[in-house]
């Protein structure tokens, strides 16, 4: 296992070095967030969005090789995923889990369980030693731990899992199907856009192809809410969180600088 130090700071093997923080930090304070999934269809969307916030001193993303984003605040942890148990996480406040694959990727039911719910549950706690109190989980339309469907079974364990943990607040995005460019091709999710996409205005709202954009947007604008509980977000509610976060983006944008 190796960590790839920010900027000219060095970290030891298996540890990701923590700056410096008081022992009064809270929700009040600017946070550290921790990201994994980075490099997926919606981590790629989120990560400058996290790094962009002037509330959120430092990113902690953990990935299985380094990422081509220099970033004063971002933080790599480089992880082989199996030996999660053995990295040494420094102090974070807010666990956001992009992390997911497919059965074609995983090649059998075990693997893909070991990457959509082990994965971000043993992060999950991890995170939570490490003093985190919030988790935003990507999740998926018809998580239901007692689906007859495998891939929305496991997302419904996920769920399940995380609301057990003993956060603040946990929030559930469930969107429908992604839309956006994978570094890798999925000839069945690009195959059901191509069917979906002419006729999505005559669907409903809540199994309308979304972008995954909008569920990092919907993301981010949660993250900086002050709400605790669990939440599960629907697909239509994600997008009207994301225009809404756009909207308030660019009319701050076209403010006159006093």
């Amino acid at each position: 296992m190796k960590i790839a130090p920010p900027a000219d700071r060095r970290s030891a093997p298996g540890r990701a070095e923590p700056r410096p923080r008081p022992a009064s930090h809270n929700a009040a304070m600017r946070r550290i967030a921790l990201l994994a999934g980075a490099t997926g269809l919606v981590g790629r969307e989120l990560l400058p969005l996290l790094l962009d916030d002037s509330d959120i001193e430092e990113v902690v993303v953990l990935a299985r090789r380094p990422l081509a984003t220099p970033h004063p605040k971002l933080q790599q942890g480089i992880v082989a995923f199996d030996q999660l148990r053995n990295f040494v996480l420094p102090p974070v406040d807010d666990f956001y889990c992009c992390l997911g694959t497919t059965m074609r990727e995983a090649g059998s039911r075990e693997a893909f369980r070991e990457v959509d719910l082990v994965y971000p549950v043993t992060i999950a706690r991890m995170a939570l030693a490490a003093g985190a109190t919030r988790c935003l989980v990507v999740s998926a339309m018809g998580a239901d731990p007692e689906s007859r469907v495998f891939y929305n079974q496991v997302k419904g364990e996920l769920e399940q899992e995380l609301s057990r943990l003993e956060l603040r607040t946990v929030y559930a995005f469930r969107p429908s199907l992604l839309s956006g460019t994978r570094e890798r091709f999925r000839l069945g999710e690009r195959a059901a856009l191509a069917l979906m996409l002419p006729i999505a205005i005559l669907l409903p709202p809540r199994i309308r192809p979304i972008a995954a954009i909008d569920v990092a947007r919907a993301m981010h604008a949660c993250g900086r809410r002050s709400d605790t509980g669990r939440f599960v977000i629907a697909s239509d509610e994600i997008r009207q969180i994301a225009s809404k976060a756009q909207f308030t983006k660019l009319a701050a944008s076209t403010q006159p600088h006093t």
